[in-house]
């Protein structure tokens, strides 16, 4: 390592002299187009709305690259949207309680292939040549922080702390109404312009597909002050000496557990369903260029096949992730244990487990997932009827 490498500002310059030298055709894709009157109406002749080419909702890492995608494509009359405080989307300073991403450090992607872009480029322009090299996994405030540049060199329109509503077609102006709301850093919402776009792109993350899911024995039994999802915030200060308990054995479980324990938690128990915890990565495997970009061309029936199995061997948490939470000596955990009941008890809470096991808490944390249900998407309240789900179009062998 050399130390302070050149900086951010001369490695932004190089990204837009690499562009510069790919930039062709330089003639934009589409040609712009409003709504014939305010509101989309095509009754009047009073000036309409601009109708963006396409609008991206999600300004996380998926939506920031499917933004410069399409930017390289001169595709530039684009919005993206987000309801996070700007740079501030996806988990990494939210809810994101590990310490590094999971993700090897060598994955490439939102470069598209601009060695310049890449997060190899960045570190090294802060810490100097080689300390890439040195790093094993990336910090998540650093990936974060790459995000933020990312998004500022390549100059991409974001319309942060904006809500999305349900998306409906707006015939008469031939395009998409994307209702929206502003939210202030109170979380209070106001109305806000309905927007129109050609296209829009959905980039909402894991739980686009659905929402997060609490079960219905700690739902539906349990004062919402007892207990916590891992995507909500979480009052750790709050939990110093104090038992806690955690359902859930993948990764999310293991770093709020972790956590906990970090600021002052007696102690945790950590209850899973499984008789052992995984130890062999499913998803290692498909690591090949043949799968991640043929994947989609598969037949049916080995589609159906390699989800099965996956779904079997299940999820192991990352090494680290693992041994952060076994390092304190308040850290237990409770294999074969599905939780059976759960009860407020004193001021706690009381859980009995499968096979007679009892556990006391002060509080709950719930490391359940989400559930992937496209009807608990508000952008797809009217859209959601009319999508095909995989089970309309295939029939598998075995139920």
């Amino acid at each position: 390592m050399t130390g302070a490498g050149e900086g951010l500002e001369p490695l932004a310059a190089r990204v837009r002299r690499d562009l510069e030298r790919l930039a062709y055709p330089r003639r934009d894709w589409l040609t712009p187009r409003r709504t014939s009157t305010p509101g989309g109406d095509t009754a009047g002749d009073a000036g309409g709305d601009a109708i963006f080419d396409v609008i991206i909702v999600g300004a996380g890492q998926g939506g920031l690259a499917a933004a410069f995608a399409l930017m390289r494509e001169r595709v530039t009359n684009i919005l993206v949207v987000d309801q996070n405080p700007l740079d501030r989307a996806g988990p990494w300073l939210n809810f994101a309680r590990m310490r590094t991403l999971r993700t090897p450090k060598h994955v490439t992607g939102p470069d598209l292939g601009i060695p310049s872009l890449t997060p190899e480029a960045y570190y090294e322009a802060l810490h100097g040549e080689g300390s890439w090299r040195a790093l094993g996994l990336i910090p998540k405030e650093t990936w974060a922080a790459y995000l933020a540049w990312y998004r500022r060199t390549l100059e991409i329109p974001v319309r942060a702390a904006t809500r999305v509503g349900a998306l409906r077609w707006n015939a008469d102006a031939r395009a998409w109404e994307v209702p929206c709301t502003a939210v202030d850093a109170g979380d209070a919402a106001a109305a806000a312009p309905t927007l129109f776009a050609r296209r829009v792109v959905l980039a909402t993350g894991i739980e686009g597909s659905g929402d997060w899911v609490v079960p219905a024995i700690i739902r539906d039994h349990l004062p919402r002050s007892l207990y916590a999802h891992t995507r909500w915030e979480i009052d750790f200060a709050s939990l110093a000496g104090k038992r806690v308990a955690v359902l859930g054995a993948g990764a999310s479980a293991f770093d709020n557990a972790a956590t906990a324990l970090e600021l002052g938690a007696r102690e945790v128990r950590l209850c899973f369903r499984r008789p052992s915890l995984v130890n062999v990565n499913a998803y290692r495997w498909a690591e090949t260029v043949g799968f991640l970009k043929h994947a989609g061309d598969l037949p049916d029936a080995d589609k159906w096949r390699f989800i099965r199995q996956i779904l079997r061997m299940g999820q192991l948490p990352p090494t680290d992730t693992l041994e952060r939470a076994r390092r304190h000596a308040g850290f237990h955990l409770h294999a074969s244990c599905a939780w059976q009941s759960v009860e407020p008890h004193g001021d706690g809470v009381r859980i009995h487990g499968a096979g007679g096991d009892v556990h006391d808490a002060d509080f709950v944390i719930v490391g359940t997932g989400f559930v992937t249900d496209l009807r608990r998407r508000p952008e797809l309240a009217e859209l959601e009827p009319h999508i095909a789900r995989w089970s309309d179009r295939y029939a598998p062998p075995e139920a």
